[in-house]
């Protein structure tokens, strides 16, 4: 056999447990649950350039659109932008450009494993409970994939019985 070496120093380790990563933005894009509720997509990885476990691994987080008023909580979007150091006050013209304005920033993020329970499901989630700024701004991350902007990204349909909520 030829043309396969195993890596032993590039694989994941596991379930990512409990705790605080650095990581980068990789995609944030708008996509529609089978229900038609709206959300954004967060796609972050857990850097592969800071000594940390877990490296190149993906942490998802959504970002739900009220059923209500159909809005979002800007809130999130705002303290995400802050942790990821854009520009106070920037205004921008569609959701897509403030999207793809996120991809490749650096994060620092605390997460936990938690379960949930929907429709007689029980689902285990790993959940972002904060965000905040990178102590190492410098991003050096090592890509298998180049960062992709939302009108990049195709998505995917999700049956409601996928959604634990």
């Amino acid at each position: 056999m030829t043309g396969f070496t195993l890596d032993f120093e590039n694989k994941f380790d596991g379930a990512i447990k409990d705790g605080t990563y650095e990581v980068v933005i990789y995609i944030m894009n708008e996509d529609v649950a089978g229900t038609g509720t709206e959300f954004t997509n967060v796609n972050m990885i857990i850097r592969n350039d800071i000594e940390q476990p877990h490296k190149n691994q993906h942490i998802f987080h959504r970002i739900w659109k009220s059923k209500e008023t159909n809005k979002y909580n800007m809130m999130m979007f705002n303290t995400i932008g802050y942790a990821a150091s854009l520009e106070n006050g920037k205004q921008y013209g569609s959701m897509d450009e403030l999207l793809d304005d996120y991809v490749g920033k650096p994060i620092k993020v605390r997460v936990k494993n938690e379960t949930s329970e929907y429709n007689g499901k029980t689902y285990e989630n790993l959940n972002v409970k904060s965000w905040d700024k990178s102590e190492f701004p410098i991003v050096q991350h090592e890509y298998k994939e180049a960062p992709k902007k939302s009108t990049d990204v195709t998505t995917t349909d999700i049956p409601d019985d996928d959604l634990p909520f």
